[in-house]
């Protein structure tokens, strides 16, 4: 795998049926290894050791309804109250971030309503703040770290 803009992070990996997998800190389990995937795991890690966001805050790749359509988030950290702090949207690296990524983060957020929303395909990060009265996001150098 490639080399992310992120700081390096110690993984567990596994080789099976010619498949590497990575453990998940999150969903207690290792997955398949896919460059999706090793975004998300750098990404996860950021959050818990430079962000400091407790583990337990944090939920990886669970199924939300949008427009009756199914559809699966990549990162989203909660607020000890159970609403939404941040949603993050991760692509793989080759995967060059467009306005649809935006778009599509802010469909998911109609339905999340967080505050905050993370793209990254791990090279390049992008940020934001939701501005709910005026229906719009505002960019921010980078997401803040965790309190209480």
């Amino acid at each position: 795998m490639q080399k992310l803009n992120f700081p390096t992070y110690s993984f567990r990996f596994k080789n099976s049926e010619n498949k590497v997998s990575i453990f998940d800190v999150i969903r207690k389990k290792f997955v398949i290894l896919q460059p999706e995937e090793w975004v998300r795991q750098h990404c996860v890690h950021y959050l818990i050791e430079v962000k400091k966001y407790p583990i337990s805050l944090i939920n990886v790749e669970k199924e939300l309804k949008v427009n009756d359509l199914k559809k699966r988030y990549d990162i989203v950290v909660f607020n000890t109250d159970g609403s939404i702090h941040l949603i993050v949207e991760c692509k793989a690296p080759k995967i060059i971030i467009k306005q649809d990524t935006f778009d599509q983060i802010a469909r998911y957020n109609l339905v999340l309503n967080a505050t905050y929303l993370m793209v990254t395909n791990g090279i390049n990060h992008y940020y934001c703040n939701m501005d709910f009265d005026a229906e719009q996001y505002h960019f921010l150098k980078d997401i803040p770290k965790y309190t209480k």
